[in-house]
C-alpha cells in the first residue's frame, strides 16, 4: 500500500506565527507602494497588486483556520503566489533570466504542492528551494539597488516578506504519523466531511437535478414496538442511570444503525456527496424550562458508532444539563444573539456570504461544528409534548440530511394468531430524509434494522462487532 505523509501546523508557534506576520507585512508594503504610484493598467493592477495581496490574505487564513488538519489547503496562495512571480518574469529584458524563473516558479508550486498533499514524505526540500533563491535576491540583486529610494525599495521588500513566509512554514511544518490503511484528507474534501468519489453515476449526477434538500425530501412514517424498551428502560434507571428514555435508546439506536449502514452519515454540499466516517453529530432543540416564555436553544453531540448506550445517554444527558444549568447563553445562543444584532438588509448580506462559502466548504470548522444546521441528524421529542410527531423539514442551509421527530407512547390491543389478545406499546416516529444520499432500499434496510435493535435493546450495552466504512 501506499504511505503518505500528513503535514500540520502547530499554529501558535513562533515560526508560525512569523510566517503569518511576514506574508501580512508583504500585503501592507505592497498596498503601501501601490498608494504612491499613478496611472497603473488594469492587467498590472490585477496580476500585480490584487493578486498577490489574495494570495497574501488566502495564505494567513489557510495557517489560522487550516493549519492543524487540512494544510494541504496553503498550495493554493502558493499557485496564486507563483502566477504573480511568473507574470512578473515575463518583463524581464534577459530572455534566459525570465526561463530560469519560469522554472523555478513552476518547480516551487508543483514541489510545495506535492509536499503539503503528502507524496514526499519530507519539507527538507522546500527549506532549499525557499532559502536559496532568498539569499540570492538579498546578497546578488538587492545589493544593486543600493541608493534607491525607498519607494523604489518596496516591491522588493514585500516579495522578500513573501518568500521568508514559505520558508518560515516549511520550517514549521510538522509530520503527523498516519496508521495504515487510514484515510488522508486531500482536495476536495471540506472539514466536516471526506468526499465520495465511486458513487454511481445516479447518486453523482443527482445533486444537479434535484438541487435542494426541500425538493428532494422523502417522508416516511413508522412505529416502533417498545415492549422491550420498556424493560430495558426500567433495568437501566434502577441501575442508576436517571433521566434515561426513549430518546437515549433510538439515539443509541441510531448511532448503532450508522455502524451497520455507514451510507446514513452522508451529507450533500455543493452538488457532492460527502461522508462524516465516524462522525456522528446530533442536534437538538431543547427548552431550559417547559414554559412558552423560555427560549429555544440547540446542542449538538458528537457520537462514533461504536458508541453503546451508556456512552450515548452519559455524553448526551451532559449536553443537556450543561444548557439547562447555566445561566449563560451557549454559544450557539452568542453566535444567533451576533447575527441578530446585523441590520436585516446586510443581514441577508451576511447569510448569502456564509452559504456561498459553505457551498465550496470554505467555512471554518468552528462554525460547523456550532451550527445547527450541520450534522448528521436532527432530532425532536414531540411525547415531551404530548402530541403525535410531526414531518419537520430539511433546511436549505447547511447539510442535515435527516430529521426524526418521534411522539408519545400509545397502547394498542391486538389479536394473536390464537386468537388471545395482547396490548403493546407503540411510539410513532417520522422520518424526513434527503433521497440523494441513499435510495430506498438502502433507507428501509436501515429501518427494519432499527426495528431489530428496539425488539432487542441489550445488544446496545456492547459495541459494535464490525464498524462498516463508506465506499470511497
Amino acid at each position: 500500500m501506499r504511505t503518505r505523509t500528513v503535514y500540520w501546523l502547530p499554529t501558535f508557534r513562533v515560526l508560525a506565527l512569523s510566517a503569518a506576520l511576514l506574508m501580512i507585512c508583504s500585503g501592507l508594503v505592497r498596498i503601501a507602494w501601490v498608494m504612491g504610484e499613478s496611472a497603473l493598467s488594469r492587467p498590472f493592477w490585477l496580476f500585480q497588486i490584487l493578486l498577490p495581496l489574495a494570495a497574501n490574505v488566502c495564505f494567513v487564513g489557510i495557517l489560522f483556520l487550516d493549519g492543524r488538519e487540512r494544510l494541504y489547503r496553503s498550495a493554493v496562495p502558493v499557485w496564486l503566489g507563483c502566477i504573480f512571480f511568473a507574470v512578473k518574469a515575463l518583463s524581464f529584458p534577459s530572455l534566459l533570466r525570465t526561463v530560469l524563473c519560469l522554472l523555478l516558479y513552476a518547480l516551487v508550486a508543483v514541489l510545495y504542492t506535492a509536499t503539503v498533499v503528502g507524496h514526499v514524505p519530507t519539507q527538507a526540500p522546500l527549506w532549499l528551494l525557499f532559502g536559496l533563491p532568498m539569499v540570492y535576491h538579498i546578497i546578488v540583486e538587492d545589493r544593486q539597488k543600493i541608493g534607491w529610494p525607498v519607494h523604489d525599495w518596496l516591491p522588493e521588500i514585500s516579495v522578500l516578506c513573501c518568500m521568508a513566509a514559505l520558508l518560515c512554514l516549511s520550517l514549521a511544518m510538522r509530520r503527523r504519523p498516519v496508521e495504515e490503511g487510514a484515510y488522508v484528507r486531500r482536495f476536495g474534501d471540506r472539514n466536516d466531511g471526506r468526499r465520495l468519489r465511486t458513487l454511481s453515476p445516479i447518486f453523482a449526477v443527482s445533486p444537479y437535478i434535484m438541487k435542494t434538500r426541500n425538493t428532494s425530501q422523502n417522508f416516511i412514517a413508522d412505529q416502533f414496538e417498545v415492549t422491550a424498551v420498556d424493560r430495558y428502560i426500567a433495568e437501566k434507571r434502577q441501575a442508576g442511570w436517571k433521566g434515561f428514555g426513549v430518546l437515549h435508546v433510538i439515539l443509541a439506536a441510531y448511532v448503532r444503525t450508522c455502524a451497520r449502514y455507514p451510507g446514513l452519515n452522508r451529507f450533500i454540499a455543493g452538488q457532492r456527496a460527502y461522508s462524516r466516517d465516524r462522525v456522528i453529530e446530533v442536534n437538538m432543540t431543547i427548552k431550559k424550562e417547559m414554559s412558552t416564555a423560555s427560549p429555544d436553544t440547540v446542542i449538538k453531540v458528537t457520537f462514533d458508532p461504536a458508541d453503546t448506550a451508556e456512552t450515548v445517554f452519559r455524553r448526551f444527558d451532559k449536553a443537556v444539563q450543561e444548557v439547562k444549568n447555566t445561566p449563560l447563553n451557549s454559544s450557539f445562543d452568542q453566535l444567533a444573539g451576533a447575527l441578530n444584532r446585523v441590520p436585516g438588509l446586510l443581514l441577508r448580506g451576511v447569510v448569502a456570504l456564509l452559504q456561498g462559502g459553505d457551498y465550496f466548504g470554505l467555512l471554518p470548522q468552528w462554525l460547523t461544528r456550532l451550527s445547527p444546521f450541520h450534522g448528521s441528524l436532527f432530532i425532536t421529542s414531540m411525547a415531551s409534548l404530548g402530541i403525535p410527531p410531526i414531518h419537520h423539514h430539511l433546511y436549505d442551509f447547511g447539510n442535515v440530511p435527516v430529521f426524526c421527530a418521534f411522539g408519545r407512547k400509545r397502547r394498542v390491543y391486538e389479536t394473536k394468531r390464537d386468537g388471545s389478545v395482547v396490548c403493546r406499546k407503540y411510539i410513532d416516529c417520522n422520518f424526513v430524509t434527503d433521497e440523494r444520499i441513499a435510495d430506498g432500499f438502502y433507507y428501509a434496510s436501515a429501518i427494519r434494522y432499527i426495528h431489530g435493535i428496539f425488539s432487542d435493546p441489550w445488544q446496545l450495552d456492547q459495541p459494535p462487532e464490525t464498524v462498516n466504512r463508506d465506499q470511497p
